[in-house]
């Protein structure tokens, strides 16, 4: 079995999922593909993840209702043991990767972190990743009953529906008594798509100025085309822009068919986010910004005066 812990938002699968089940479907390993779906009232997920996977665990109860590390790694860990599975595969998210440590301790089992892809040879599984900031691709393998792998996002093509819908079977889960209880959470509301999800984004770098036209130019143009909204580390230290939307070394990885920078310089650290786009647009005054080096399409120019153009056209 190659166990697959689903990510979603409690009514739908995450893109990440999807492309976990293309991860596990392109390496190799044998056995059936498992979504397990833990939480509460996530029928509607489970009836989602049954059109991807052979079959589908569903853990819905009250204790899952909030993402908890300890419980997410013993839930993980028990199917992973009862079903001896052979592959546990875990989202390269922030949650995803807090846990999936836990459960390689848990299973005594090799750890493969943020894979771009994965490949077995027998009881051998390999693994690509980006280090030196995105800079170089090392493969790493790992051997044993059990291996505990995070896919990083972006790195796979989701997965299409299968020709006929995966079992599903509920599960009970022996879970640890909870020690942190969350008493409050505030939740960003936006009609805006998710970085993560985001087929095209753009962001926005000090060049373009000041909060204001951040907000006139890199949103006017987002919205215009139906993209996400990014920034560059600077922006959001300087408070224009909330964390959530910082793309870089210390933000999210991004790959997204098309990538829009306006007024980015192009550090080391932001291209380490973003630098395996698919198509990469910049828009600069400076004609030896780093950006340029790339970027398939390079416009050199003020950002307020081309970026306006460019929402009347695309309007």
């Amino acid at each position: 079995m190659i166990l697959i812990v689903a990510e979603h938002n409690g009514s739908k699968l995450a893109k990440s999922t999807l492309e976990m089940v293309s991860a596990a479907q392109g390496s190799g390993r044998e056995g059936p593909v498992t979504l397990l779906v833990l939480g509460q009232n996530v029928a509607a997920v489970a009836t989602e993840a049954a059109g991807y996977a052979e079959q589908v665990l569903v853990a819905d109860s009250a204790d899952l209702a909030q993402y908890n590390a300890e419980a997410w790694a013993a839930a993980a860990a028990q199917i992973a043991r009862e079903g001896e599975a052979s592959t546990v595969i875990i989202g390269g998210s922030r949650s995803g990767r807090e846990y999936a440590p836990r459960v390689a301790v848990k299973l005594d089992a090799p750890y493969l972190e943020d894979a771009i892809s994965l490949k077995a040879d027998g009881d051998t599984l390999s693994a690509q990743r980006y280090t030196y900031l995105a800079r170089v691709t090392e493969t790493v393998s790992a051997a044993g009953p059990v291996v505990v792998v995070t896919a990083k996002p972006g790195s796979f093509p989701p997965a299409s529906p299968a020709a006929s819908a995966g079992e599903q079977y509920d599960v009970d889960l022996d879970l640890p008594a909870v020690r942190v209880t969350i008493t409050g959470k505030t939740v960003e509301k936006t009609t805006r798509v998710a970085l993560t999800e985001a087929d095209v984004i753009v962001t926005g770098g000090r060049g373009v100025g000041n909060p204001d036209n951040f907000a006139t130019y890199v949103e006017g143009l987002a919205d215009s085309i139906g993209a996400g909204v990014g920034a560059t580390r600077a922006v959001v230290d300087a408070g224009w822009r909330p964390y959530a939307e910082q793309v870089g070394q210390t933000g999210k990885t991004v790959q997204p068919k098309a990538y829009i920078a306006l007024g980015v310089s192009g550090a080391v650290q932001h291209l380490s986010g973003m630098g395996k786009s698919k198509f990469i647009v910049a828009i600069n005054k400076d004609a030896e910004a780093p950006i340029f080096k790339v970027a398939d399409y390079g416009i050199v120019g003020d950002v307020n005066e081309i970026v306006p153009a460019l929402i009347a056209a695309s309007k």
